[in-house]
């Protein structure tokens, strides 16, 4: 077998670079030679050039480095070396625009129409306001044009009009659910509306808060159970509490981060510990450090001891950010408020085969980070070297790919003793970060959560506030992030690393033929992002 991956024996990435010289059979028949209009406004300019009359000789194209991912099921990267040129001449382009001033109730103050036309505006027009105004008495009227708001002798909202549908299920009366959910989740919404339309626990179903972790006035985060779950078994929700209002990284704090973090940790320990029977306080509510530390010790010896719970991954996952096209297209998350989701996933899961009551045997329950086992795997078998520590290696010896020796090669974006927060070679999406945990404090490898200590927590959670810092700098409204742990126990893969990936959604790469191929268009080289990611950290007195 062979591996595809840019990882090397040699400590070095690897990869092509296509520098094409090419003929093309010129097989039209016919011509169709007219006016495009006028050329400086007076000779006339036509499409002549788009017919030629003879075959054609392509020589010196574009150069594109095809960079084949370290991890072999994420496919390649390439990357117009023209482009990555201009970005590295020009690395200030490495940026988004910041959300420009709108207002339609301004616009028709200042053109003296009755504010009436809000109202009469086609549901299109009505969404495109919703998801891009920054008025707040824009978004209060379309939030009274989509739900029943209830409201207070001084006009400020306290509810919604609920009622029964034909199933006995009490919902709030909306009238226009995309645009109740556009306007909900635009920041500029007053707190007021955000409050009684969706962040007050009920207001979005009869979830269970299950979990809180508060911090004096600094932050307040609830969990939620999510029972129905497209994860079996169900998964949990840290939603920063209504007090506690996020919608954007500028708003997030590192406390915030470590109290959506701390009830993803206690969440998943504590369930480890009931399946592997270890006894429990269970009128304990919120573990300090110190006992969530004294229980992951208390695991840890019992898996040593050759014990394995039936549920053997975590599941760790953040979409931030929002937004609905005109057409009706959700573009990312469910929800702006900034909320963090996880659940467990079993070792194994029954199979059947066309009887769902006869049972014929058991079958591997997928989780992301068995296939980086998988690479691992056979990374070992073909090279007979160690996946992550050459991968390491790699990183810390990297060579930018343009030759150039007058601008940065370092991909490493921010690291202390436990993680490494760094621009993989071959990003995934345009501006892809990833977090690599390193050691813990007993130089053992950090392949899952219940293998990082109490310092080594500390480092992740730092790191991943970091890479949203970075991406939030750049302008970056829509991330995905997710987690690649090595499985609990005997089946975990000796020297797998965890790692994070984050993955921003940018307006002119939405994913379409060649991201389902797995071929990800980039046009800058991984290093020069790295090193407008750390003027980012720099700013923010991170780096």
């Amino acid at each position: 077998m062979t591996i595809r991956s840019c990882v090397s024996p040699k400590k070095r990435f690897f990869y092509g670079i296509h520098k094409p010289n090419y003929n093309v059979q010129n097989l039209r028949y016919h011509d169709k030679i007219e006016s495009l209009g006028s050329l400086d406004s007076e000779n006339s300019y036509t499409n002549k050039a788009n017919f030629p009359q003879t075959h054609l000789q392509v020589d010196g194209a574009d150069w594109i480095f095809e960079i084949p991912n370290p991890f072999s099921f994420r496919g390649s990267t390439f990357i117009d070396k023209e482009w990555a040129d201009n970005s590295a001449n020009n690395p200030d382009h490495i940026h988004l625009p910041t959300k420009p001033l709108l207002s339609f109730c301004q616009l028709l103050d200042t053109e003296q129409i009755s504010p009436t036309l809000l109202e009469k505006l086609p549901p299109p027009l009505l969404l495109t306001l919703a998801t891009t105004s920054t008025d707040p008495v824009d978004l209060c009227r379309l939030a009274e044009i989509c739900c029943h708001i209830q409201k207070d002798s001084d006009g400020t909202p306290t509810g919604l009009d609920y009622k029964k549908n034909n199933h006995g299920q009490i919902r709030a009366v909306i009238t226009d659910h995309a645009l109740f959910e556009a306007v909900a989740n635009n920041p500029a919404l007053p707190d007021s509306y955000k409050l009684v339309m969706v962040l007050r626990p009920g207001t979005q179903g009869g979830s269970e808060i299950v979990g809180e972790f508060e911090e004096s006035n600094k932050t307040h985060v609830f969990e939620y159970l999510r029972r129905n779950s497209y994860i079996a078994g169900g998964h949990y929700a840290a939603n920063m509490a209504d007090n506690a209002i996020r919608y954007s990284i500028d708003h997030l704090s590192e406390t915030d981060m470590t109290g959506m973090r701390h009830l993803y940790y206690q969440r998943s320990f504590i369930r480890l510990a009931i399946q592997l029977g270890i006894e429990i306080d269970s009128e304990q509510k919120v573990y300090s450090e110190n006992s969530l530390e004294t229980l992951r010790n208390k695991i840890s010896k019992k898996i040593a001891a050759g014990n394995t719970p039936p549920f053997t991954a975590t599941l760790w996952g953040w979409n931030f950010g929002f937004d609905y096209a005109p057409t009706n297209y959700r573009l990312h998350a469910s929800h702006q408020q900034i909320h963090q989701q996880y659940a467990m996933l079993p070792e194994s899961v029954e199979c059947f085969s066309g009887d769902p009551q006869k049972k014929v045997g058991d079958m591997a329950s997928f989780g992301c980070g068995d296939m980086v086992a998988e690479v691992m795997r056979g990374y070992q078998l073909e090279h007979k070297s160690s996946f992550f520590s050459d991968y390491l290696a790699c990183i810390r010896n990297n060579e930018r790919m343009d030759g150039r020796n007058d601008l940065e090669a370092n991909l490493i974006v921010w690291e202390d003793e436990h993680a490494i927060l760094f621009v993989p070679k071959a990003q995934t999406s345009q501006w892809e970060l990833q977090l690599m945990a390193l050691q813990n404090q007993n130089g053992k490898t950090i392949g899952n959560i219940l293998e990082a200590d109490t310092a080594s927590r500390i480092s992740l959670n730092k790191g991943i506030f970091r890479a949203q810092k970075a991406l939030a700098g750049l302008a970056a409204k829509m991330v995905t992030s997710i987690e690649y742990p090595k499985r609990i126990g005997s089946s975990g893969e000796d020297g797998q690393h965890l790692l994070y990936s984050f993955l921003p959604r940018l307006p002119e790469s939405p994913g379409a033929f060649s991201e389902a191929q797995l071929r990800y268009i980039n046009g800058h080289y991984p290093e020069d992002f790295a090193a407008v990611c750390r003027q980012q950290l720099e700013k923010a007195n991170l780096y």
